[in-house]
């Protein structure tokens, strides 16, 4: 049947514009991605983008009209076999607004609400919610080695590399200097300079490489030396990477990871200390992995290099040197989206994730010593948050502390505790409770820093609270 064209908006407020000029004539071969005409406003010219293939049979709206609105047919396409003047007598006709059907007697429309405000609908958790189990994620019979989180990202990388010719790493002192924090060591003798990348000191400049590369189908993996140094590159991350696969209808993705140290180290002052997982969780299109121990260091890394969507990968540079057991073989993957139950326990959830952690399990410790049973859960993954299995503990321990190194406005653990009100209020013996680093730009001073980050004493006395104990 007949294909109308019709008049396209330039923007959402766009009611009318002019069509300026035909770029094909009645007879041409139309092809999808043909530039057939010109509209213009006063404010824009757009060229008009064929969708569709076959014969322009016939021209509705010459050249030069003003005034044209939008959604008018402005042309009629004959498409591939169909006969074309009877496609010009049979094409142009606006489809009319179907009349919605009047109710039946009995189907009486229910009474309208004055003023009532919309809810938005919380995310969807059975009634009793099921926890991931990651009792399988190493593999059976596997040789168990002990590995720092450092190694753990650097056999990742590797072991991609050689399974994956596109995949490639980038950054500044990656390569010659074999990474800043020796995450990426041995990899430029084992993969030459093609492959191993050593950038100029702009970020803003080899993450836009980066993205182009991924759009053109290769797996960049973009190091930063700190995620400090990413606002430099934030528009090619949010802007290009997440969006682009939204913005071309699924035809162009970008397979990129950007990771680095994230959050505080020792003494490196404010502008080297933030933690962006708030950040960048809040933007559609990104995935945010923030991992704590070696063995989700490199099962998370290595999903992540082969997730066809942009990860970003947050590290914490004081985890680096800590060793964990990891199973040995090329193809340990964790999922993306999975928390894991760390710790057992009855009486009290307490969840964070990367280095909160730490506060997390020493908390738990120190609170068994005192008869109270704390269910510790590494989220993992910050985009997409794995709230079942957050929500399955709270239903059983009816009580819930989140912990994170972030700032408390806006943050990951706020965003926890609004899913749990949202999916698993009835449940709650207690309000949930937070504990973050302090609302103040991190300081220098050895002292104060320690007094802006959370402690294992913060979480104690949270857990004590929601227990009243």
């Amino acid at each position: 049947m007949p294909i109308d064209i019709l008049m396209p908006a330039l923007s959402p407020t766009m009611e009318e514009g002019k069509l300026a000029k035909w770029l094909k004539k009645e007879g041409d071969a139309i092809k999808s991605g043909d530039i057939i005409a010109e509209i213009e406003t006063d404010k824009a010219t757009m060229e008009v983008e064929a969708v569709d293939e076959g014969v322009l049979a016939k021209i509705l709206v010459a050249d030069g009209t003003e005034n044209v609105a939008v959604n008018t047919p402005i042309g009629v396409i004959a498409a591939e076999g169909e006969d074309v003047s009877a496609a010009a007598s049979g094409g142009g006709k606006a489809a009319a607004p179907e009349k919605p059907a009047e109710p039946k007697a009995e189907e009486k429309a229910p009474p309208k609400t004055e003023d009532a405000p919309a809810a938005s609908k919380p995310d969807s958790v059975p009634a009793q919610a099921k926890a991931y189990d990651s009792s399988s994620e190493f593999p059976a019979g596997a040789e168990i080695v002990s590995t720092t989180v450092r190694e753990a990202l650097r056999d990742a990388m590797a072991e991609e590399m050689r399974r994956d010719k596109d995949v490639f790493v980038m950054g500044e002192e990656v390569a010659e200097y074999q990474g800043a924090y020796k995450v990426t060591q041995g990899l430029l003798q084992e993969f030459g300079a093609k492959r191993v990348i050593d950038t100029p000191i702009t970020e803003h400049g080899f993450a836009g490489i980066g993205v182009g590369a991924a759009l053109s189908g290769l797996k960049p993996i973009v190091e930063f030396m700190t995620f400090n140094f990413a606002m430099q590159a934030i528009d090619h991350i949010i802007n290009s990477a997440a969006k682009t696969l939204y913005m071309s209808g699924g035809q162009m993705g970008a397979p990129i990871v950007f990771r680095g140290p994230n959050g505080a180290a020792a003494r490196v002052g404010a502008q080297h200390s933030h933690d962006y997982a708030a950040w960048y969780s809040n933007v559609p299109g990104l995935k945010v992995v923030m991992p704590y121990s070696a063995s989700d260091a490199k099962g998370l890394l290595k999903s992540a290099i082969r997730d066809p969507n942009p990860v970003i990968f947050l590290e914490n540079e004081i985890l680096y040197g800590k060793s964990f057991d990891v199973p040995k073989g090329d193809d340990f993957l964790i999922p993306i989206g999975k928390a894991k139950v760390v710790r057992p326990g009855t009486d009290v959830t307490i969840v964070s994730f990367g280095i909160g952690m730490t506060y997390a399990l020493g908390a738990a410790e120190t609170l068994a010593k005192e008869g109270i049973e704390a269910e510790v859960i590494d989220l993992r993954t910050i985009r997409p948050m794995d709230i079942e299995t957050v929500i399955a503990s709270v239903q059983k321990t009816n009580r819930c502390v989140a912990v994170e190194e972030g700032f408390p406005q806006s943050g990951v653990t706020a965003e926890i505790g609004m899913k749990i009100m949202e999916a698993a209020f009835d449940y709650l013996d207690a309000p949930v409770a937070r504990v973050t680093g302090k609302d103040v730009p991190m300081p220098y001073a050895a002292n104060l820093e320690k007094l802006a980050l959370p402690n294992i004493g913060e979480v104690v006395a949270a857990a004590k609270a929601v227990c009243y104990r």
